[in-house]
C-alpha cells in the first residue's frame, strides 16, 4: 500500500468516538519525532483477539510504521512490550517498540512487511520450503537460548489445565451440543491427567505459544525470518513451539517432512545444549503429547471465536485438529479413552495409520 490510495478507502472505522479522538491526538502528537504521515493511516490486519493493526507511512520513501490498537479494558500490552524486548535482547527479528501509549493502548512497532512464511510456503511440495523451516528453527533456538526462570509467566499444571478445558466447555459442550458428563467426562478426565503429566515432565524454555508460519514474517533481503504475536509467552515445556511449528492451525504436512523438520530442531537444539532428551524417540514423544494439548486447546478457541465471538471462519479449520488429536491419540494405547471421546462426539470411526491432513 502507499499514500497514493484515497485516505476515504484505507481510515481505521472507529465503533468509540472518545477513542478515535485519543487516537488523532496521539499520533498528531509523535508525528513529528517519529516521521510519520497521518493521513496515511489504514487497516493492515485484526487478529483473533481485540487487537487491530494500521499500516502508515514515513516522510522516508517506502519506509513505513506499523500501529497497534489494544483497548486497555480488553487487551494489556505490557507483556507485548515486555517479550519485545527479550526477543531483541535474544538476537530474534521482532517488532521494536517505537512509542507506546500505555493509558489508550497505543503502540507504534516498526514494520517487518506485508508477507508472511504462510504467504510464501509451497503447500504442493513439502521439500521446497525446508529452507523457511530451518530459518523458523535458527530463530526459535535462538529464543529458548536467553530462556530464564521467573521471568515469563509459568506453563504450569493450573495453565495446562484451563487450556484443556476449553475443549469440553467449547467444542463439545456449546459447538457438538453435547452434554459433558458420566463416561464421556470420566475418559476426558483420564486422558487430560495423562496429558498434564507428561507435558510438565519436559524441561522449561521460553516458549512463544503459536510460533507457526501465519506468524512469521519473511523481510524482504534477509534470510531471517520475523518473529510476531508473541505477547502470550510464558515459561514451560521445550516441545511446544515446535509442535505448533509444525502442527499449524491452518497447514498440514505428511509425517515424513513433520519428522525430517522435527529431527532437525532436535539436533539444532542438541548442539546448543538445550535441555531435549538425549533420544530422538523419547523427545518425539513428548513432543507428540505437547501437540496434543495444543489441538485440544486451539479446537476449543475456535469453536469459542466462533460461538461467542462472531468469527466463523476459524471454526472452519476445527477438522485439521479432530485428525490431529485423533492421529495421535491412537498410537498411544493409555489415551484411548480419549479416542474413544473422539469418534462419540464426531459420529465416526477412528481411521488407521497415522494422518497428518484433513479428514
Amino acid at each position: 500500500m502507499t499514500a497514493s490510495l484515497p485516505p476515504a478507502l484505507t481510515a481505521p472505522l472507529w465503533a468509540d468516538p472518545a477513542r478515535a479522538e485519543a487516537f488523532e491526538r496521539w499520533l498528531t502528537g509523535i508525528a513529528g519525532p517519529q516521521r510519520l504521515r497521518p493521513e496515511t493511516v489504514r487497516l493492515a490486519s485484526a487478529d483473533a483477539s481485540f487487537r487491530r493493526y494500521f499500516r502508515v507511512d514515513t516522510t522516508d520513501p517506502g519506509l513505513a510504521r506499523i500501529v497497534m490498537d489494544a483497548p486497555p479494558d480488553k487487551e494489556n500490552s505490557a507483556p507485548f512490550v515486555q517479550i519485545a524486548q527479550l526477543m531483541a535482547e535474544a538476537g530474534v527479528s521482532a517488532p521494536q517498540v517505537l512509542d507506546w501509549d500505555s493509558a489508550h493502548g497505543f503502540l507504534l512497532l516498526d514494520d517487518l512487511g506485508h508477507q508472511t512464511m504462510l504467504d510464501v510456503i509451497d503447500p504442493t511440495d513439502a521439500m521446497a520450503n525446508r529452507p523457511l523451516y530451518d530459518e523458523a528453527i535458527d530463530a526459535l533456538v535462538r529464543w529458548q537460548l536467553a530462556s530464564k526462570p521467573g521471568v515469563l509467566p509459568p506453563y504450569d499444571r493450573a495453565l495446562l489445565t484451563r487450556e484443556l478445558a476449553l475443549f469440553p466447555d467449547w467444542y463439545i459442550a456449546q459447538h457438538r451440543g453435547i452434554a459433558v458428563e458420566g463416561k464421556l467426562k470420566d475418559r476426558l478426565d483420564r486422558a487430560f491427567g495423562l496429558i498434564v503429566e507428561n507435558n510438565l515432565a519436559s524441561p522449561s524454555v521460553y516458549v512463544h505459544r503459536d510460533f507457526m508460519p501465519r506468524n512469521l514474517m519473511v523481510k524482504e533481503g534477509t534470510s531471517t525470518l520475523g518473529v510476531l504475536d508473541f505477547q502470550d509467552a510464558v515459561y514451560g515445556p521445550i516441545t511446544y513451539d515446535i509442535a505448533s511449528l509444525m502442527r499449524d492451525a491452518f497447514l498440514s504436512w505428511d509425517e515424513e517432512f513433520v519428522l525430517e523438520v522435527t529431527v532437525r530442531y532436535w539436533l539444532a537444539a542438541r548442539k546448543a545444549k538445550l535441555p531435549v532428551d538425549a533420544d530422538f524417540g523419547a523427545f518425539y514423544r513428548a513432543v507428540e503429547w505437547m501437540g496434543l494439548q495444543r489441538h485440544l486447546k486451539v479446537a476449543g478457541i475456535f469453536a469459542r471465536l466462533t460461538l461467542r465471538d462472531g468469527k466463523p471462519k476459524y471454526l472452519a479449520d476445527a477438522p485439521r485438529f479432530i485428525a490431529y488429536i485423533r492421529a495421535t491419540a491412537g498410537r498411544y494405547m493409555e489415551l484411548t479413552p480419549l479416542v474413544r471421546v473422539i469418534d462419540e462426539i464426531e459420529g465416526n470411526t477412528a481411521p488407521g495409520g497415522f494422518a497428518y491432513g484433513r479428514v
